[in-house]
């Protein structure tokens, strides 16, 4: 079987390619410890209203993490409570999230939030509001015939 020249030239290039990811991959993987985040933190789907932090969701400042404020949601049936919250403007926020029912949705239009809420599991997302204004909270997974009306608001106030 005869191979042209070119093409035995492209076969090469794909493979050395192909080599080169795949140090780069294992390398990002093994030595660095790159991961795709787990689900380490866990709650009973069944307990939440009576679990930390999630007995008492809202807003919370806090001292001396990397974060100004911890902003718990729960998630059930059509609703996130709660409903609306203000958080002041530049604040950086560690957004803590789960459900109690189906997966659902949250996602912050306007910010880098976006999570799929899964019973049984806790969300976690920090992030900065450097703008002022309203921010619409909607459930981006289809969770039952109230999906539609599943909303929430983050109000950035100065």
């Amino acid at each position: 079987m005869h191979i042209h020249k070119f093409e035995k030239i492209w076969l090469t290039f794909g493979i050395g390619a192909l080599i080169v990811f795949l140090t780069v991959l294992g390398v990002s993987a093994f030595y660095v410890g790159n991961q795709p985040p787990s689900c380490l933190a866990t709650v009973n789907p069944e307990k939440v209203d009576t679990t930390a932090p999630f007995d008492q969701p809202g807003l919370k400042k806090v001292e001396g993490k990397d974060w100004d404020y911890e902003l718990v949601f729960v998630a059930q049936a059509f609703a996130y409570t709660p409903g609306d919250v203000e958080v002041p403007l530049g604040a950086k926020v560690k957004v803590i999230a789960t459900t109690k029912d189906v997966i659902h949705g949250f996602q912050v239009a306007g910010t880098n939030i976006n999570m799929m809420l899964t019973p049984g599991y806790i969300n976690e997302i920090v992030t900065t509001f450097d703008k002022a204004g309203e921010y619409l909270i909607l459930c981006n997974e289809y969770c039952g015939t109230g999906h539609h009306m599943m909303t929430s608001k983050i109000r950035v106030v100065e």
